[in-house]
């Protein structure tokens, strides 16, 4: 049974010297830096939070899900887990998580897959590989559709089978639920908040998520 580790945060949303809200289906870029406490927040519940982390003084050293899994031998995410990039850096901490585990294998979904597990005609439905492009092409700093690589889905469920397959099953999150983390270095942050409306990741109904950004001072 995977690990599961519930932790509050004892940071103050009113404390917060940043809150954005993304809309069901958009994406988000953000620059992180060394020591700021970042909380994504479910909103409605049941809503995935498909997320790339860079180093965002080099955008080729970026979130590796096989490093990540490798070094803490658990293949999902929570409270204590280090984000490993692929060179070895660690890139954030998660230090509070309301949910309790978070998927780093299910990958995006993208135009492709939509038709390979859906339908044909399910081509032209937006998808969250769309959105990473529709956020770098915003960012407009040096990132390319191939630097679109390992995601982490944050309030999404994807267990694993005994035959060590990969199903999408219902949310575990609920609304209001949130993971935080603690940036090791300056990170780039981009977020698709997943507009899928095949599976069961957000309930078949994607709703808004909230970012919140302290500085590293806080108590």
């Amino acid at each position: 049974m995977a690990t599961i580790n519930l932790q509050v945060s004892v940071l103050e949303p009113d404390a917060a010297v940043r809150s954005f809200i993304i809309e069901a289906g958009e994406p988000f870029v953000h620059e992180i830096r060394m020591g700021q406490f970042v909380r994504i927040v479910d909103l409605e519940g049941n809503q995935s939070a498909d997320t790339l982390f860079y180093n965002a003084r080099d955008y080729s050293d970026r979130y590796s899900a096989q490093d990540t899994i490798r070094e803490q031998g658990n293949a999902y995410l929570t409270t204590g887990t280090r984000l490993i990039s692929t060179e070895g850096n660690v890139l954030l901490t998660i230090v509070a998580d309301t949910c309790g585990r978070h998927d780093t294998l299910g990958g995006a979904c993208a135009q492709e897959s939509n038709m390979v597990r859906y339908a044909i005609e399910k081509r032209y439905m937006h998808a969250c590989r769309q959105s990473f492009v529709k956020g770098i092409q915003y960012w407009k700093q040096g990132l390319e559709k191939r630097d679109i690589t390992s995601n982490i889905n944050f309030f999404m469920n994807v267990p694993i089978t005994q035959e060590g397959g990969l199903k999408f099953a219902d949310g575990v999150s609920d609304a209001g639920k949130y993971v935080e983390l603690r940036a090791e270095m300056d990170v780039l942050m981009v977020i698709s908040n997943c507009p899928q409306l095949n599976n069961p990741c957000n309930a078949y109904n994607p709703t808004p998520l909230q970012v919140l950004i302290w500085e590293g001072d806080v108590p």
